[in-house]
């Protein structure tokens, strides 16, 4: 019985295993397959990421010449493997990344070569005994001032890199120079290498297929811009229609892009510092205002944090409030919101087209405003004495937060137009849409019809109808019909 059951369990282990091997061909093919769809993505996302390393691959294909031919092997010797390793380090995906630590490199490098060989010689004054105490002190002064140094945050951001190098070289020349006999030489063959990998790198960047740091930044900047656009622009309409959703989750299918704006500072810092490494391309000059691009950054997350407070009000009903309260203020937030939206695109709109965008948001600007004030009197208006604190406090706060969002976008419209003014847009050219013929409208909104009296004659005056027009959100209130006797021109005015 015991021989049977063993029998059993080796022909289920055997069974099992089989059934694993003729499976693997199927996971294997699986495996490959799922690697291949995310290497076709990786590249349809950017393709600029298969051109980086091709350019990469040829510039170690040149510098590697340093080797494989015999001429200039003799001239360099083994020296000639800094020229790869400087390719290596220094070849970033932008052209000003790849010019920052390039320039670094060399210069960092020649520094501390000079001061490596100045040491070396002022040490060896002291004879065989004191050479060593000497070169081990300034070692440790240099390395130690060089790596305080790199606390400074200007120093950190710019040239961080080069400091690293600097102790890097000054330590290997200063140290080497005490058993190598012919430093100069060394000295000259490294920085020489490091120079040709630096430069085959720079050239390669700029004119094969550049990416440059200043576009993709100006890019992210008016693309954050219409992310939050078109989140502003239909969020007014959204938030007061959710309570009609029975809790569906309006919001959950309303864009989220403002979300990778609040992340954004790293991104947008690094591309700033590269760009100013850049020379001038394209549209943009040689002293371009990449800084200013930071302070846009900043108040666009400004924009997006608030945002990020008020998502959570659509589509949430335990936060939903008075229906009455919020029917009060519904005209004032959605046209504070929906202009706001339009604000921000018409200056994107203009960032791409590096024009000046003050006589196109300055109009939807002052919408704001003035829809912002059509709030403050909506909520004078409202009857609160007796009203429920934890029923209005949601809307309430919503409102609040919009009127925020008007003044942190009239500061982005300022910063915006500001920028044009360092980068030298061009100025906007706007079509005029009224008729020059056409006299001025003297009244700011309501409708005119003029009525002739049954007994007027020619020279009698002429009865105009004017019919205000009453916001439902608006607290002013008036006559719904007032009438004026308008004579004729050069007649004196006589009310009815």
């Amino acid at each position: 019985m015991d021989i049977d059951s063993t029998a059993q369990d080796k022909a289920r282990f055997f069974a099992g295993a089989w059934g694993r091997v003729k499976a693997l061909p199927g996971k294997l093919k699986a495996k490959v397959t799922s690697t291949a769809k995310s290497i076709k993505k990786l590249g349809q996302d950017d393709p600029r990421r298969l051109t980086h390393s091709l350019k990469v691959g040829l510039a170690l294909t040149l510098v590697s010449l340093l080797y494989y031919a015999r001429p200039i092997y003799d001239g360099f010797g083994v020296s000639g493997m800094w020229a790869v390793l400087t390719v290596v380090v220094v070849f970033e995906f932008t052209v000003g990344g790849t010019l920052s630590k390039s320039l670094n490199r060399g210069f960092a490098t020649f520094l501390a070569g000079a001061l490596g060989l100045g040491a070396d010689y002022f040490a060896s004054l002291f004879g065989k005994n004191g050479e060593p105490i000497v070169l081990g002190i300034l070692v440790f002064l240099l390395a130690a001032a060089a790596t305080f140094s790199r606390f400074f945050p200007r120093i950190k951001a710019r040239y961080d890199y080069g400091v690293l190098i600097f102790i890097l070289t000054f330590s290997l020349v200063a140290v080497s120079g005490y058993r190598v006999n012919e430093l100069v030489v060394l000295a000259h063959q490294r920085l020489s290498t490091i120079i040709m990998g630096g430069a085959t790198c720079m050239l390669i960047s700029i004119f094969v297929c550049p990416v440059w740091a200043g576009e993709d930044l100006h890019k992210a900047i008016a693309s954050n811009l219409e992310k939050l656009a078109t989140y502003l622009e239909g969020f007014g309409g959204v938030y007061f229609q959710s309570s009609e959703s029975d809790g569906m989750g309006t919001g959950k299918s309303f864009p989220q892009g403002y979300k990778s704006i609040l992340n954004s500072k790293s991104s947008e810092e690094s591309l700033a510092n590269f760009a100013r490494w850049e020379p001038g391309h394209g549209r943009f000059r040689l002293r371009h205002p990449w800084k200013h691009y930071l302070k846009i950054g900043a108040l666009a997350r400004q924009c997006a944090y608030q945002i990020e407070a008020i998502n959570g009000c659509i589509g949430s009903d335990h936060i939903q409030g008075s229906e009455e309260f919020k029917g009060k203020i519904e005209g004032s937030c959605t046209r504070m919101s929906a202009e706001c939206g339009k604000t921000l695109k018409a200056l994107a709109a203009s960032m791409k087209t590096m024009t000046d965008p003050y006589s196109s948001a300055n109009t939807h600007v002052e919408n704001s405003k003035a829809a912002m004030k059509d709030l403050k009197f909506a909520l004078k208006a409202a009857s609160l004495e007796n009203a429920d604190l934890a029923a209005i406090l949601p809307a309430a706060t919503v409102g609040s937060i919009l009127v925020e969002i008007v003044k942190c976008v009239e500061k982005i419209s300022e910063a915006v137009h500001e920028l044009s003014q360092l980068a030298h847009f061009e100025k906007e050219t706007v079509e005029p849409t009224v008729s020059p013929e056409k006299p001025p409208q003297l009244l700011h909104r309501g409708i005119i019809q003029p009525v002739l009296d049954g007994d007027s004659t020619a020279n009698d005056n002429v009865v105009i109808t004017i019919h205000e027009i009453i916001s439902t959100d608006s607290p002013e209130n008036g006559k719904a019909c007032d009438q004026h006797q308008v004579p004729k021109p050069g007649k004196k005015i006589e009310a009815l």
